[in-house]
């Protein structure tokens, strides 16, 4: 019965054009992935300043596994709270500019562990409609009342806002939207904050080691808590919150994410100092991203296509979700490896290409998308 329900189901997935296939990846090289023996231009990466691919970091890191061994082999309140992972936490939480730090398995542990732990029955949370599917799930599990705001609608967030009580909100957003690829109106998010007295919770896991002085992201200013990962510009694997005062010890006695997780290993730990010393110094690299994103979004715009995007994330426009996917697949045959976002990910007849720019993408790299994404646009598209 179960497994007819699930074929069925995936019939449908096809049939819609919503299923999904990910290819296998051999290896990568740099801007390049391996599929099937074949070398592919990869504009599917989250690492943005290449440090996940990195010399340095591969050798500081294996340096670190080799001295700490490979596993925590422990929750973090029973027998994995190490000294070095203190360390690291204390000094992310410096650097970012808040009072503590912890630590996560994953992005989506973090946000999960935070929003479902910090608010609760009698609590209400108003998020940008367009936050990560795990922000959601933490709402969901929470208790709490919620309510959506349009995405970067700052009016349609203040009449929320004035029907909800001040000493009992929050509000939740990203610094750079995973999809869309914008940046909100920070400074209006700033001043509603000051007139509704909310408790602000930003996800800047797309944002921190690549935007902002010295890396640090766009919300320091506004943000109570934020969410930052290691697994996108920082080049690793994991997540940290950044939080006030005392926040750290209520996850680490009421976040069950926290509790019944084994921790990350100290490796990890040592290995999130030598990052955080990379991320410090990495202003070259931080610019080449800029550029080179500006550069493919100026290519693209002059060649009429819709394209969205602050930074370096990249949307364009398609629609409709069957031909999205079969845009991707002529790209991958033509040798670029680009993702097709389409529902549930992105809202039903928005699907995008979502492209993700890195400091090693160069002109050329741009040359070589453009050429053929408009050959291929057209040859879909007029079918």
């Amino acid at each position: 019965m179960f497994a007819t329900t699930y074929r069925q189901r995936l019939t449908v997935q096809k049939k819609t054009g919503l299923f999904r296939n990910p290819p296998l990846i051999e290896k990568r090289d740099g801007v390049y992935v391996f599929i099937g023996g074949r070398k592919l231009l990869n504009f599917s990466s989250n690492d943005y300043l290449g440090l996940g691919d990195s010399q340095i970091l591969r050798e500081k890191t294996a340096r670190n596994f080799l001295k700490y061994g490979s596993s925590a082999s422990s929750s973090r309140l029973v027998s994995a709270n190490y000294d070095i992972m203190q360390e690291a936490e204390n000094r992310y939480a410096r650097y970012f500019g808040y009072d503590e730090a912890l630590f996560f398995q994953s992005g989506y542990q973090a946000n999960l562990a935070i929003i479902s732990t910090f608010f609760g029955t009698g609590d209400t949370v108003i998020f940008d409609k367009h936050i990560h599917a795990s922000s959601i799930k933490g709402i969901m599990l929470s208790g709490c009342r919620f309510t959506g705001y349009n995405h970067g609608n700052m009016s349609h967030l203040e009449k929320r806002l004035l029907k909800s009580p001040q000493d009992k909100t929050a509000v939740l957003t990203e610094s750079l939207f995973s999809m869309d690829g914008d940046i909100p109106d920070m400074a209006a998010i700033k001043k509603l904050k000051k007139r509704y007295l909310f408790l602000c919770v930003v996800d800047e896991a797309h944002a921190f080691g690549a935007l902002g002085t010295g890396g640090r992201g766009l919300a320091g200013d506004i943000a109570d808590i934020a969410l930052g990962t290691f697994g996108k510009a920082l080049g690793f694997f994991g997540a940290f919150a950044l939080l006030p005062k005392g926040f750290k010890s209520y996850l680490l006695n009421f976040a069950s994410p926290v509790i019944y997780s084994t921790s990350l290993p100290a490796a990890h730990a040592a290995t999130a100092l030598d990052i955080l010393e990379i991320i410090e110094n990495s202003d070259a690299l931080r610019a080449c991203l800029a550029k080179i994103s500006r550069l493919i979004k100026t290519r693209l715009r002059n060649e009429g296509f819709t394209v969205y995007g602050d930074a370096h994330i990249v949307a364009i426009e398609i629609g409709n979700e069957q031909k999205t996917w079969e845009i991707s697949n002529r790209l991958l045959e033509k040798g670029i490896f680009v993702f097709s976002a389409r529902y549930p990910t992105v809202p039903m007849g928005k699907a995008i290409l979502r492209l993700s720019m890195t400091a090693g993408h160069k002109p050329e790299d741009i040359d070589i998308f453009v050429e053929r994404f408009k050959e291929v646009y057209r040859n879909v598209m007029v079918n």
